[in-house]
């Protein structure tokens, strides 16, 4: 399950003007979660995520606003990305802004060395740019206009009109990388996840590449090209850096070293930057390429992209403020298949709270713990001789957590949840079974009280260890009522490789009073 070698993993780099919605948050918790199981699983673990603040949408967005862009992306950052992570219980390592200075000089070095090395050189261009985008369109990213935009040229992803421009800029050789780049698909065919999105790459790359504008000279918000201050950087190439330049890159080699290749977790619309022009700027810088990229989905609402200039956008805060953050990262990760595109609605989100979380797993803690308490004095008791039904439970949790570790590795958190989730439905058709309160009416029967109540214990105990990474909050208050004092600290202490080992909750520990981990939600 772990090397304990290097486990860095990013987010996408996020543009600060766009208000956080739900669709960053399903990201983020995402690569958090990855991250967190890692990290419990004994890795070297390092999670990064940040805001990419340069480019001509973020000074229009600044002009429009009457202050400086550095002003706007500050009070944008400040006010709504920085709290995003305390929203959703986000544990990140780093946080990177590529105003920072860190990153603005290791990107004017990266760049100079792929010019030293004979990758760039300087070119005319012309063609039809999306400012939301920040990306020269292809032909399949372009589209006919209509309503208020007809006989105008759209992008296909903004529905936008495109501006024409033309301008002496300095291009990346990236024509030269398609045969390299294929080969990199061939020899890892994990490189780019999942399947469907390796393949659009695979033919995307085999239809021709064409060399890249990498410079702007028609305004200065962004990094200035080493050689020639009249030109900046082309925004994403600047952007795609920060995933070096927060490890170490031109600064840190020993960190770089440590860290360095990172996996990628992105939106499927931003995949080709992430798995096409990245690893050729690493290849031409004589660098290793990414350890993978792993494009997920979009959000739906109402059928479209979420997007809060179309007004699908829906903070994360209108959620959290209702359900709670564990329930925000529990419904997404685990109602949507990691690499598809997923609908969200309230009546859905709704209902899996109420019978998988309060009436599931948090109905299961609160009787189990009470029962402890009831009929034990609140000590754990020892277990007797194991039952058939018993040893059932046992087999059930070991296959779960091997079942869900094997998942991880795919990136796929939400069969690692349904996995997890057999041992929920388990112990609650258990206790069903077993009836322990009739048990209790028979002191004869006290040894098999004491057994199945372990079991139930016990099994709560590899719940907490498993689903941690998911539901951080819940999970801890779990733990300690399980008579770990030490609460989340203890908890982290706990292999993940190990958690399906039965045993490990030691008879004698005093529980302690449980209050609900989902409480109740009253629908208007």
């Amino acid at each position: 399950m772990t090397s304990g070698r290097s486990f860095y993993i990013t987010t996408p780099i996020y543009y600060p003007s766009d208000l956080p919605h739900i669709g960053h948050g399903y990201t983020t918790v995402a690569v958090d979660t990855l991250a967190r199981w890692h990290r419990q699983a004994g890795d070297d673990t390092w999670m990064l995520t940040g805001t990419d603040e340069h480019g001509q949408k973020m000074l229009r967005a600044a002009a429009a606003n009457n202050v400086t862009p550095q002003e706007w992306v500050d009070k944008l950052v400040t006010e709504s990305w920085f709290p995003l992570l305390e929203t959703l219980d986000v544990a990140n390592d780093d946080f990177i802004r590529t105003t920072q200075p860190r990153h603005e000089e290791r990107v004017q070095q990266f760049v100079q060395a792929l010019f030293d090395r004979g990758y760039i050189y300087a070119g005319e261009y012309e063609a039809l740019y999306c400012v939301g985008c920040e990306e020269f369109k292809p032909e399949a990213e372009i589209v006919d206009g209509t309503g208020p935009f007809e006989g105008l040229k759209v992008c296909a992803i903004h529905s936008k009109p495109l501006e024409l421009l033309q301008e002496k800029n300095y291009f990346f050789k990236l024509s030269e990388f398609q045969d390299r780049l294929l080969e990199l698909y061939k020899t890892e065919p994990d490189f780019v996840r999942p399947e469907s999105a390796r393949n659009e790459v695979v033919s995307f790359v085999r239809s021709g590449l064409k060399d890249l504008s990498i410079s702007r000279s028609a305004f200065d918000w962004g990094i200035t090209v080493p050689w020639d201050p009249s030109h900046v950087i082309y925004v994403w190439v600047d952007a795609l850096l920060n995933y070096a330049t927060a490890v170490g890159y031109g600064n840190d080699p020993e960190q770089f070293a440590r860290r360095w290749p990172a996996f990628h977790v992105v939106g499927k619309d931003i995949l080709r930057f992430h798995a096409v022009i990245w690893p050729a700027m690493l290849m031409a810088a004589g660098l290793d390429v990414p350890r993978g990229v792993f494009a997920h989905g979009w959000l739906l609402v109402g059928g479209e992209k979420m997007s809060k200039s179309k007004l699908t956008g829906i903070a994360p805060t209108e959620i959290t403020d209702v359900f709670g953050s564990d329930a925000y990262r529990f419904y997404f990760l685990s109602a949507i298949a990691f690499g598809q595109d997923g609908s969200f609605s309230w009546e859905d989100l709704s209902a899996r709270y109420q019978a998988e979380l309060a009436n599931g797993f948090g109905n299961l803690a609160s009787r189990t713990v009470a029962m402890v308490e009831k009929y034990f004095d609140g000590v754990v008791p020892s277990a007797g001789a194991y039952a058939e039904g018993d040893l059932s439970i046992q087999k059930i949790v070991a296959d779960a957590a091997a079942a869900a570790d094997s998942a991880v590795e795919r990136f796929r958190i939400d069969e690692a949840i349904a996995a997890i989730w057999t041992i929920v439905d388990a112990l609650n058709g258990y206790i069903t079974e077993n009836e322990p309160w009739a048990l209790a009416k028979d002191e004869a029967q006290r040894e098999r009280l004491g057994t199945v109540l372990y079991t139930a214990a016990e099994g709560l105990r590899a719940l907490a260890v498993l689903l941690s990474p998911v539901m951080p909050s819940s999970t801890e208050k779990l733990w300690s009522a399980l008579g770990a004092d030490e609460g989340l600290g203890l908890l982290v202490e706990q292999p993940l490789r190990r958690a399906g080992e039965w045993g490990a909750l030691g008879a004698g520990a005093k529980v302690t009073v449980l209050t609900p981990l989902f409480p109740r939600v009253e629908q208007a």
